[in-house]
């Protein structure tokens, strides 16, 4: 699906990284690792286009993305590209439904109403982003990569500002999206989300990094819905 080769990053006489190879499939879900300051997002930046690499090229489905024009990576951005950021990059002023038609694309009908319900905010269509919390606000990022359907998906740490429940919205969905043929790619510091992907891959080395244990992060998941189920059962005994 997307290769980078031999690929660079300097700033200056700093390297960030140099001779790196990563390939992410059709349907594999991939985790970019490594301590702060190694280059996670400035790669995910180089992959999506809105940075460029110092050297080497970056492959999608067999298309030199490095050698094109203006024209061709806004066409490639707005068809095959999906982006999740951290901070959510609504429009904030809008409703729902009209943050959501900015990924509809050309001659199909998005089904708002089963995006939204997929992420737990049936109904909502009408209600402005800023009138809802970091969470809601990052479903709704959710609800609009479903909308577009893209062929590759990076998300840029989309779990770094929100709860248990949202976070596991979040790998739930991007897993949900993989499983349909996605190429998904996540920069993140959560081994929670790091253990959900198929591998994880650490920048700083330029190398497969060993899988986290996921078994920690889904019991401490188990007992938070098993903790709220009791207290709502306390609640309605009283």
């Amino acid at each position: 699906m997307i290769t980078a080769e031999n690929l660079a990053k300097s700033f200056g006489s700093r390297v960030l990284w140099q001779d790196l190879h990563l390939t992410v499939g059709a349907g594999e879900m991939v985790a970019l690792v490594g301590a702060s300051g190694s280059g996670k997002t400035t790669l995910l930046n180089c992959l999506g286009l809105l940075d460029r690499p110092s050297g080497g090229r970056i492959l999608f489905e067999g298309t030199d993305l490095t050698r094109l024009g203006p024209g061709g990576r806004r066409r490639f951005r707005r068809d095959r590209l999906g982006y999740l950021f951290q901070d959510y990059a609504l429009i904030e002023n809008a409703t729902v439904r009209a943050n959501l038609d900015v990924a509809r694309r050309r001659g199909v009908r998005p089904d708002h109403a089963r995006a939204l319900e997929r992420v737990g905010l049936a109904g909502r269509e009408e209600e402005r982003a800023h009138h809802l919390s970091g969470g809601e606000q990052q479903r709704v990022a959710l609800a609009r990569l479903m909308v577009k359907e893209p062929s590759l998906v990076l998300a840029d740490e989309p779990t770094g500002a929100l709860d248990g429940d949202n976070a596991a919205m979040v790998v739930d969905v991007l897993r949900q999206l993989s499983r349909e043929g996605c190429a998904v790619v996540v920069a993140t510091h959560n081994d929670g989300v790091r253990a959900a992907c198929d591998r994880a891959f650490d920048v700083g080395s330029g190398r497969e990094a060993e899988r986290g244990d996921s078994a920690g992060w889904v019991v401490e998941r188990a007992a938070e819905r098993v903790g709220r189920a009791g207290r709502a059962e306390h609640a309605n005994r009283r």
